[in-house]
């Protein structure tokens, strides 16, 4: 019988949370295993985004999502830039449509410039308009909003997980944590569905699943229910009406961007369905917003599913008794803030091994298949519906 795998840090969860984790903690040397549920990295929760990385100008001030939105600002397009990874820097317009909307902006930009989004500024109707043409001459007024980004939202963080495989990493996909226990001599055993596997500290970034997973180490204080998204996505033939990301008035329950999401409550976490009833609502609407877009298909529709909790913060539970780290209820901003969310997770866990400098290059991708690409030997499949139709190659997204 094989002895079972030993590893500093075990990571339940192939999204971009975890794939984010896995690289920082990799880069310090510790030894480390990703455990994804799915055949692929990059499912789920993380596949159904819109590929907008968010400032966090609208966050609430001191949650751990505003701190982490923050420092990603920064460290975000550090790694971008350092990796090769392409982004375009479109900034937003929040648009307002009613006087109701209108007289919110001010408050927004208040609380963009608490935090920290210092660029923020209301603009008038003119100016708007000098800046969008194409958009819909009923706007009122519109608060500039600098820094949001468009990115490939695969390619992030399929190279962080890449990288931190080709630096000793174990990834394992089709690999479900079934359940565990912390064992005498401070070391969890996790059973999985493809065998034991041993680890000093659990991290528990498992999403949409990540309160069934939290039960292994205590009963959940988070309950996730799953909110839906559904896209409209416009051919690429639109890009050139736009040059800003347009975002309405925020709500209680989304922000809304440019493909338009909405957004629903259910209870099943796997595979939303687009409604057809919605999509037509969110077309009818990208119309009276950006009336030419009239003349332009609509290529595809998907859904998404976000991992809301009873809270709007994020729940980070850091166990040290017991060696147990919980990342959960990273709802919209996943993307956004990945990168931050595993810098506040590695320096929660002091070690003192040293660091490894990770090569700079991006990984050179040979495509196989019409929806799989190979790094390295290594076969990924393109999960997420903006990079099956190819908006990366032109960084070009309506």
């Amino acid at each position: 019988m094989s002895a079972v795998p030993v590893y500093d840090v075990a990571i339940i969860g192939g999204g971009a949370v975890g794939c984010a984790i896995v690289h920082e903690l990799t880069g310090r040397g510790l030894k480390t295993v990703l455990c994804e549920q799915n055949s692929q990295l990059v499912q789920e929760a993380s596949a159904g985004n819109s590929g907008i990385v968010h400032t966090g100008f609208d966050a609430t001030p001191s949650t751990i999502e505003h701190q982490c939105l923050e420092d990603a600002r920064i460290l975000n397009k550090t790694i971008y830039n350092k990796y090769n990874l392409p982004f375009e820097e479109r900034g937003a317009l929040l648009v307002a449509w009613n006087q109701d909307q209108m007289s919110k902006l001010p408050s927004l930009l208040k609380s963009a410039h608490n935090n920290g989004v210092a660029g923020a500024r209301l603009i008038s109707r003119d100016d708007l308009l000098r800046r969008e043409p194409h958009l819909n001459p009923a706007a009122l007024g519109a608060m500039m909003i600098p820094g949001e980004l468009v990115v490939d939202p695969w390619l992030i963080p399929i190279t962080l997980a890449h990288k931190a495989w080709k630096q000793g990493a174990k990834i394992m996909r089709d690999c479900k944590v079934l359940g565990g226990h912390l064992e005498t001599g401070s070391h969890w055993l996790l059973e999985t569905s493809r065998g034991p596997i041993k680890s000093r500290i659990v991290i528990n970034c498992a999403g949409l699943q990540g309160d069934l997973v939290e039960a292994i180490n205590q009963p959940s204080p988070f309950d996730i229910h799953p909110r839906k998204g559904q896209f409209a996505v416009f051919d690429q033939s639109a890009a050139h009406l736009l040059h800003s990301i347009i975002l309405p008035v925020p709500t209680e329950r989304t922000k809304g961007v440019l493909v338009f999401p909405s957004a629903e409550d259910q209870t099943a976490r796997k595979n939303p369905q687009v409604h057809p009833k919605v999509i037509d609502e969110l077309i009818g609407y990208a119309h009276f917003v950006l009336p030419r877009l009239a003349e332009h298909p609509v290529v595809a529709t998907y859904a998404g599913l976000r991992p809301a909790t009873q809270t709007k913060d994020y729940h980070f539970i850091l166990d040290r008794d017991r060696g147990w780290v919980t990342v959960g209820g990273i709802r919209s901003t996943g993307l956004s803030a990945c990168l931050a969310i595993a810098r506040r997770v590695a320096n929660a866990l002091p070690t003192s091994k040293p660091h490894i400098t990770y090569p700079e290059q991006r990984p050179e991708m040979r495509r196989i298949a019409d929806d799989t690409v190979e790094m390295d030997g290594v076969s990924y499949h393109l999960t997420h519906p903006l990079i099956r139709l190819g908006f990366p190659n032109k960084m070009a997204k309506l």
